[in-house]
């Protein structure tokens, strides 16, 4: 016999019964059905079927719920990052952890996935109050970016005009690993000191038909149209999770897909600002 498994169908004998059971259970059903009336059956007919909530699978709104109580907790954070800037770093060191282990856990984990929005929200909170110190009015500003971009994504999804394609997601994979190698190398020319612009590579002035564009700007359009087609794959999941009823678990899974996708839109949109306000 195997080892593991559940032990109830590795038991061979978990699916037998003696002559006389089968007999007794038969019985016992017989007498079952006939306890009920006709009115009874015709009211047991009559009900709806269970939904999905009833039967444990994803539905929209268990995703919606869940990415409110996680994006609710990015708030609270960010108002004690605000606060206290000094957290932005630990919150950040632990966001980048708990993100990476939340993307690889084969099960969703309710608290990870809430401990990391907490995280982030420091991140966040602290990274706001530091660049809004120096361009007053930017943190706004990019909340506001970030709700209309959601909002028009939202509605070219639900209209059918952009969907995740195998050829569309290719293109993103390549996108999105460039812009990655590119953020490296400028994080690191700057740790070191190679760079004392305090955006480094993204503050280099380009001539675009003899008007001078940091490059930053050009940079950051790119990155908010990724964070936007990331979201695209974000509503194509839980699209597909829930027309396949997989289990209501795994809408901690989209939450968390969702929450991770509006942080990084919302940093792309400030730093664009913020880069825009240094220019004039």
């Amino acid at each position: 016999m195997a080892i593991g498994g559940n032990p109830v169908f590795n038991n061979p004998n978990a699916f037998r019964s003696s002559p006389a059971g089968s007999a007794a259970a038969g019985s016992t059903a017989l007498a079952g059905q006939t306890q009920l009336t006709s009115q009874q059956l015709q009211d047991l007919y009559n009900q709806p079927s269970a939904g999905p909530a009833q039967t444990g699978r994803m539905t929209y709104d268990d995703v919606i719920f869940k990415t409110l109580a996680c994006l609710s907790l990015v708030v609270v954070g960010g108002a004690i990052g605000w606060m206290f800037p000094i957290l932005m770093i630990p919150g950040m060191i632990v966001g980048l952890v708990l993100g990476l282990v939340n993307a690889f856990k084969k099960e969703p984990s309710k608290g990870l996935i809430l401990a990391y929005a907490g995280a982030e929200g420091l991140f966040v909170g602290g990274l706001s109050m530091f660049i809004d110190g120096m361009y007053p009015g930017v943190a706004p500003q990019a909340v506001l970016g970030t709700v209309c971009v959601f909002a028009v994504t939202l509605m070219l999804f639900k209209s059918g005009k952009v969907r995740a394609t195998p050829k569309a997601m290719r293109f993103f994979m390549i996108a999105l690993l460039g812009y990655a190698l590119f953020s490296l190398v400028n994080l690191g020319l700057m740790w070191f000191g190679v760079l004392d612009n305090q955006w480094g590579m993204r503050g280099a002035e380009i001539s675009i038909m003899g008007i001078s564009i940091p490059l930053g700007v050009i940079i950051g359009l790119i990155a908010i149209g990724l964070a936007a087609f990331s979201l695209i794959v974000d509503f194509t999941s839980i699209e597909q999770g829930v027309k396949q009823g997989v289990d209501r678990k795994y809408s901690w899974t989209a939450a968390f897909g969702l929450t991770v996708t509006l942080i990084w839109l919302y940093v792309e949109i400030l730093r664009l600002l913020a880069i825009l306000r240094g220019d004039e």
